[in-house]
């Protein structure tokens, strides 16, 4: 059972081809945290649940030194049955991360690894169920307590932790997209569903929410990327890679997760929103999608002009 618990930013010059980056460490910030009966756990600012190493490695009737581990072997050239195992329960769940946790910095204390709450869950279910002869019955019995939501619930109510706020049905496709891919895209270079979340919230905000079958950045990624190309893009501001990219397991294209999705350096943000404004709304080719979507009877007639007007930069105001 589980311990008796009580309430108590580099832009790297790399060749094009075959590009690939790991996770640089980030600085998080910490809203909440407690440790108890030895066992440090918390939320990050954007609602994250996290353990720390020593944390996880007492869920799962192991040694810190294994939980270590993990972090050594996840990015190397020849992937342990342990971590290739690990990336597979996270693949099950439509997950894919490039790091096995996040290096967090608390002002007053040593740098340390919060594993988020998905990846401890991959980690009680390998030493409950698939590790062999190094399977753990403490294991065993935290995993069937704490899995699906119940880990993060019980992290939250453990550290106190009441920030998360009451998503509206209309609003959830959304949120869910957000929380798949939140820290997916390596530091120093931004993905085009990041970029454009503005024009999420003004359609929201028009009435119209987005969902599994009307995904703006689809259109967006597909014309930036033909523009990329087009300007010499890689020689211009250094080279785009690949990320991965999921959708929420409700969506019917979480089938083909997690996919490839252009990762753009963070260099090109002002030519991506002059061409955003300038090109794809300027030139018509917004407008283009929505109407193609009022055809389809997946918005309502009239909204493309609202839309297009909207989100147009309003014209320049006369001195005097």
């Amino acid at each position: 059972m589980v311990n008796s618990f009580k309430n108590k930013d580099l832009v790297a010059k790399m060749p094009c081809k075959g590009a690939n980056l790991s996770q640089n460490k980030f600085d998080f910030a910490i809203h909440a945290s407690a440790e108890v009966d030895g066992i440090g756990m918390g939320v990050l600012t954007d609602g994250t649940p996290f353990l720390t190493g020593r944390g996880l490695a007492s869920l799962c009737g192991v040694s810190p030194k294994q939980i270590q581990g993990i972090g050594y072997e996840w990015l190397s050239e020849v992937q342990s049955p342990r971590v290739t195992k690990l990336k597979e329960l996270l693949g099950q769940r439509g997950l894919r991360l490039s790091e096995p946790y996040v290096a967090v910095t608390k002002p007053g204390f040593a740098d340390f690894h919060a594993y988020q709450d998905t990846l401890c869950l991959a980690v009680l279910e390998y030493y409950a169920f698939e590790a062999g002869a190094n399977v753990k019955d403490a294991a065993v019995q935290n995993f069937r307590r704490l899995a699906g939501q119940a880990l993060r619930d019980f992290i939250y109510k453990e550290v106190g932790y009441t920030g998360v706020p009451v998503i509206e049905p209309t609003w959830k496709p959304f949120h869910d997209r957000i929380s798949m891919v939140h820290n997916s895209v390596p530091v120093g270079y931004f993905g085009v569903f990041h970029a454009i979340a503005d024009i999420f919230v003004a359609l929201g905000e028009g009435g119209v929410f987005t969902d599994s079958s009307f995904i703006p950045d689809g259109s967006v990624g597909s014309h930036w990327s033909k523009h990329w190309v087009r300007i010499g893009g890689d020689n211009q501001f250094g080279c785009r890679i690949h990320y991965p990219r999921s959708y929420p397991p409700d969506f019917p294209q979480a089938m083909s997760n997690p996919q490839e999705a252009w990762a753009y350096p963070e260099m090109s943000l002002g030519e991506f929103h002059r061409w955003r404004r300038e090109d794809y709304v300027g030139k018509g080719a917004l407008k283009t999608y929505l109407t193609s979507k009022e055809r389809q009877k997946g918005l309502p007639v009239g909204f493309a002009e609202k839309a297009v007007a909207a989100l147009s930069p309003p014209a320049p105001r006369a001195l005097g």
